[in-house]
Formats: structure tokens, C-alpha cells, sequence
């Protein structure tokens, strides 16, 4: 196979977790396939590991997880034809950017994809590097499967995305969902769908590990669990049907799990929250930026 000349960036945003991103930058530099720029958007000088190679780029600015996405876009504009972000923990297979780039070349009608996760911790305790990089390699020891379209989807898991450049074009990410931009994933790839398809595949694999560190107090997700998901309802990138499942989905689970609350999850704090955004809805100060004060 003649090696694809498309040029890929992968872009971390991160905070607070310099030893999170070395670990994955450690899995970056044992793939297959090399990225043509890995970019860092980070907030200073301390979320950057000592040991950081020359080759990787850095960016400083204002916190944010949109913001953060958004100065890395801008910093790429030009300089890549495909571009991934990856969570900070998030572990690739050790294919995973070959895979990606070969799918993207085969398939010119997808703009975006989002690759099969082994194994996803974010509703857990979080799992060690470690594990994550044994069930990567565990995975990596079988024979690769032929790179398919596993499913059509309305929008993107976004601890692992990947797009087609153009398709972004000046889009960004909507920096009215501040902090961690609960649900910018889903707003920011359902806008890119009239451009073309948005599919989960096979072509490339990995563990999302769910790091609990640099989390945000539990008052300020429940808040945008109901927020984030009405305020998409009115911009248009989130159905009515699905908003309302999910949050249906998490007011039952932080009600019902505040008798035995697992003990990496605020859920009384969410709760407050969930209600705190209720009482906004019913007095017409409902907004997703509201957290910032909290």
C-alpha cells in the first residue's frame, strides 16, 4: 500500500494533570503510524510534563475545555488534513492513528468518526494507565479487523474524535458550555453533518481510563445536566427526545444513588445541582455559563 500523504494532528486539551499527559504521549510515540503534530492545549507551565519532547507543540490560554479546543484549531488551521483529539486519558491502540487515516482516505463522504473503545472508565473509579495499556496490548496482539462502519451517529464521543479538516472549516466549539463543556462534543459534530457522515468505527481502537483528578465539584455537572442539554435543544445540534433521556437518565441515577454514593462521584452535589437548574428553568435564568459561578 502506497503510505497516504495526508497530514494528521492530534490535539489534547488538558489541565491539572501533567503525569496523565505523559503517560499519553507515551502511547502516541509507540504507534504505527506517527502523528505529523501533536499539539497541547494547556492553561500553563504546570500542565505540562518536565520530560515533554521537542516535537510537541504547546499552547497557553484562558481554561476551558471549548477554549481549549478552540486555540488548538486555530493553531492547526492550515497544518493538518485530519485532526483527532484524544482526552488526556485516553490510551490508543497502537494502530489507531494508521487506522484512522487509512479510513479517511477510503471513505471521502465521512467528516468525522469515532473509533470502538475497549474499555471505558468514566462512569468508574478511573483506571490506572497500567491496565489500560495492558488491555491496548492485549488487543493489539490479535489479528486487526477489517475497517468497517459499525454505525451511522448523529454525533461524536469526544474522548476520541477524529475529523476531516475541511469539513471543520471555522467551526469551533461552543465556549457557552465553560469549564469542562459538558456536551460539546455532541453540539460541535452534530454541526458538522451536513458536510457528510458522522460514523463509529473500527478503524482504530483504545481505553478511555476516566481519570478522576481535576474534576469539577458535583453541583456544577448537575447543573448542566439539565443546562447543557436544553440550551443544545434550542441551538439545534440535540434532538428534544434524546436531551430529555439523558437527563431523565441522570436525575434518576444521582437520586437514587445519593443512599450509597459511589465514592468518586459528588452525587448530593449533583443533585443540588440538577435542582438549582430546575428552579433557573422555571424562572427564565437557565444558562449553561451560570456554572462559572458556582
Amino acid at each position: 500500500m502506497t503510505p497516504s500523504k495526508s497530514r494528521l494532528a492530534v490535539a489534547i486539551a488538558t489541565l491539572g494533570r501533567p503525569e496523565t499527559v505523559r503517560e499519553n504521549l507515551d502511547a502516541l510515540s509507540r504507534q504505527t503510524r506517527p502523528a505529523d503534530i501533536i499539539l497541547l492545549s494547556v492553561t500553563g507551565p504546570e500542565d505540562v510534563p518536565d520530560d515533554l519532547e521537542d516535537h510537541v507543540i504547546v499552547i497557553e490560554g484562558t481554561k476551558g475545555l471549548c477554549a481549549q479546543r478552540n486555540r488548538a484549531l486555530n493553531a492547526l488551521e492550515g497544518k493538518a488534513d485530519y485532526i483527532v483529539f484524544f482526552d488526556d486519558d485516553y490510551v490508543p491502540s497502537k494502530f489507531a492513528l494508521e487506522g484512522m487515516v487509512n479510513f479517511f482516505d477510503a471513505n471521502p463522504d465521512i467528516v468525522g468518526m469515532t473509533g470502538h473503545v475497549l474499555h471505558d472508565d468514566i462512569k468508574g473509579p478511573g483506571m490506572t494507565y497500567e491496565n489500560a495499556t495492558k488491555i491496548v496490548e492485549a488487543f493489539d496482539k490479535n489479528p486487526r479487523p477489517k475497517p468497517r462502519v459499525l454505525k451511522e451517529v448523529d454525533d461524536l464521543y469526544g474522548c476520541n474524535m477524529a475529523y476531516r479538516a475541511n469539513a471543520i472549516g471555522d467551526n469551533r466549539f461552543d465556549e457557552a458550555l465553560p469549564y469542562y463543556g459538558w456536551l460539546e462534543d455532541v453540539d460541535f459534530s452534530n454541526r458538522l453533518k451536513k458536510h457528510g457522515r458522522l460514523v463509529h468505527t473500527n478503524a482504530f481502537s483504545g481505553v478511555h481510563c476516566g481519570v478522576k483528578s481535576a474534576r469539577s465539584p458535583g453541583v456544577r455537572l448537575g447543573y448542566s445536566q439539565i443546562a447543557n442539554p436544553l440550551y443544545l435543544v434550542r441551538k439545534g445540534s440535540m434532538r428534544r427526545s434524546k436531551a430529555y433521556t439523558l437527563m431523565s437518565r441522570n436525575l434518576l441515577a444521582n437520586h437514587v444513588l445519593t443512599f450509597r454514593p459511589e465514592p468518586w462521584v459528588d452525587r448530593w452535589g449533583r443533585v443540588k445541582g440538577n435542582w438549582l437548574a430546575f428552579g433557573h428553568l422555571v424562572s427564565g435564568k437557565l444558562s449553561p455559563e451560570y456554572i462559572t459561578r458556582l
